[in-house]
């Protein structure tokens, strides 16, 4: 119920609570008579879905991160006892983000199942795969010291490169270990120190290159900082550009010595002409 009044009796809450209402006898009472007036908030405006009544709470987050402002804020939800049929829900941009970070991460699972496939595929060799596969999210060591070294924060974009620095870093396993077999099945190398040498180098100007092309082309999201419009961007610059050095070191060291220690099985079966997906 809404009463209005002329502006004269709006000034002070006692000549509020002296307005005259009409009785159905025809008589007229103080508001006071039949209300408690008194200066309290309240919402101007009830909306309805679903049958319930609800009432939007809208803030904006400056200065610090969405996330650790939801943590807080859950926090003191989680201490307030709600009346029976009363509860609060979290929306907006959270909501939205954790929806996305719940579909990426689904994706990302499908992701590294496939990379692990094309890995054994590629080498046709189980084991050589999850050697390979197992040494992935070192790789990513230089996205999360960077993420940390910047703004701090695992954001949507951020998750974005972990996935484009994993793929990078399986792309160029896969493109190292087959060059070695090739130099042992095609130009009849032996295996041992020689061939992992030899294969590096023949291999370090196309992982370098693509090092370098991905690097320099993500230079200007990185040094322009983290203003509007390259929220998604910057994040996902910074973790590649980090996850692009480790990965580098990666294939061009640890890669050479795990197929130096593990790889001399499938060149075995090789040889001697069994079937190397054995291995």
């Amino acid at each position: 119920m809404r009463v209005i009044g002329v502006p004269k009796t709006r000034h002070s809450v006692e000549s509020v609570r002296q307005l005259l209402i009409d009785t159905p006898n025809g008589e007229q009472i103080q508001l006071s008579d039949v209300a408690e007036v008194v200066v309290a908030p309240t919402p101007n405006q009830i909306l309805h879905q679903s049958l319930s009544r609800y009432i939007d709470v809208s803030a904006n987050v400056r200065g610090r991160d969405l996330g650790s402002v939801i943590g807080d804020i859950e926090t003191q939800l989680a201490a307030i006892d709600y009346p029976r049929e009363y509860h609060a829900e979290l929306l907006g941009e959270f909501a939205e983000r954790q929806g996305a970070q719940q579909r990426l991460l689904g994706f990302g699972i499908a992701a590294a199942i496939g990379i692990f496939l094309l890995l054994q595929a590629a080498f046709a060799s189980w084991r050589l795969a999850t050697v390979v596969f197992l040494t992935l999210p070192s790789a990513l060591v230089g996205g999360v010291l960077a993420a940390y070294l910047g703004d701090r924060v695992i954001s949507l974009g951020s998750l974005v490169g972990f996935l484009t620095v994993l793929g990078i870093a399986g792309r160029n396993g896969i493109m190292l270990i087959s060059h070695y077999q090739h130099l042992e099945r095609e130009e009849g190398m032996v295996f041992g120190p020689e061939l992992v040498l030899r294969g590096a180098r023949e291999r370090l100007a196309p992982i370098l290159m693509t090092a370098l092309a991905t690097g320099l082309a993500l230079v200007p999201l990185v040094v322009s900082g983290s203003i509007p419009g390259h929220e998604i961007e910057h994040p996902m610059a910074v973790v590649i550009l980090g996850g692009l050095i480790t990965s580098t070191l990666l294939n061009l060291f640890v890669v050479p010595s795990l197929y130096l220690r593990f790889g001399k099985s499938w060149s075995l079966f090789s040889r001697s002409g069994a079937e190397p997906q054995a291995a």
